[in-house]
């Protein structure tokens, strides 16, 4: 589903995204805006979280400067959703992984920093 990802761009299903985005139930959701830049946190994912993935992979950033805040885990966790961050050129790598495998996996991707 993602054909490739370089610091600043992700192309899915043909189409280049230039802003952070979300992947959810095999839709995109561009332009992704978190309550605190480089901080994710449990309300930035409202979307994920209602759609109970089986599991939630974050990419953090071309360099992973994104942290991931510990109540995202704790959310994630209550909800039996699986939580996997990476920086985003492996994040997508895992993704399109688990994807393939028939998961029901969500993402959300920090595209630079």
């Amino acid at each position: 589903m993602i054909e490739s990802y370089r610091f600043g761009e992700m192309v899915v299903s043909g189409r280049a995204y230039r802003k952070d985005l979300k992947i959810i139930e095999g839709r995109v959701v561009p332009n992704w805006w978190r309550k605190e830049g480089h901080l994710l946190q449990p309300e930035d994912l409202e979307e994920v979280w209602a759609a109970r993935p089986e599991i939630l992979v974050v990419g953090t950033g071309a360099s992973g400067v994104m942290r991931v805040d510990p109540r995202v885990r704790e959310k994630a966790q209550s909800l039996g959703i699986q939580l996997e961050a990476y920086p985003t050129a492996r994040a997508a790598e895992r993704f399109n992984e688990l994807f393939s495998q028939g998961r029901r996996v969500a993402g959300a991707f920090h595209l630079t920093c």
